[in-house]
């Protein structure tokens, strides 16, 4: 639920209040870049998240296989800070216990291949079955159109 709060700064101290009343008072960072979030201050669902390492999530991945722990980096590296990319490395972990490693691997692989970054992405690969195609075997060559009107690549030499 979102409701607005007036804040209320010194050179030591940041205080949150919401209706004239002090909800929250924290020592003043001055850190560029960096939050400085306290847990007890976060929804539920993300203190969830505030548990995980990008470490121990990449140990994880690493369970299943190379191509997955490779593509699960990657999701973190493509965002700005790589705590943004647990919700989708926590979804391929859950797709791991639905899919077999071998499945996992390859549609990660695929995902990776495709610039796919995102948990979504790689469960609609393993739902379609895309992780089963192998695309130079589906892709025919098409055979070469002949025509008196078409000149082709020695004409223009």
């Amino acid at each position: 639920m979102k409701r607005k709060v007036d804040i209320r700064t010194t050179a030591t101290t940041v205080e949150v209040l919401f209706k004239h009343n002090r909800v929250a008072s924290h020592v003043r960072s001055f850190l560029k870049g960096k939050h400085t979030t306290l847990p007890e201050h976060m929804p539920s669902s993300h203190r969830r998240y505030a548990e995980w390492t990008p470490e121990r999530i990449l140990r994880w991945a690493a369970t299943v296989g190379p191509e997955t722990a490779g593509h699960v980096a990657q999701i973190m590296e493509h965002r700005t800070h790589p705590e943004q990319g647990f919700r989708s490395a926590l979804g391929i972990m859950r797709l791991a216990k639905e899919y077999d490693n071998d499945r996992m691997e390859t549609a990660c692989k695929r995902a990776s291949k495709y610039r796919i970054y995102s948990y979504k992405g790689v469960a609609n690969i393993l739902k379609t079955g895309a992780d089963k195609l192998d695309v130079r075997k589906n892709t025919p060559a098409a055979p070469p159109i002949v025509h008196d009107n078409i000149r082709g690549p020695g004409y223009y030499h």
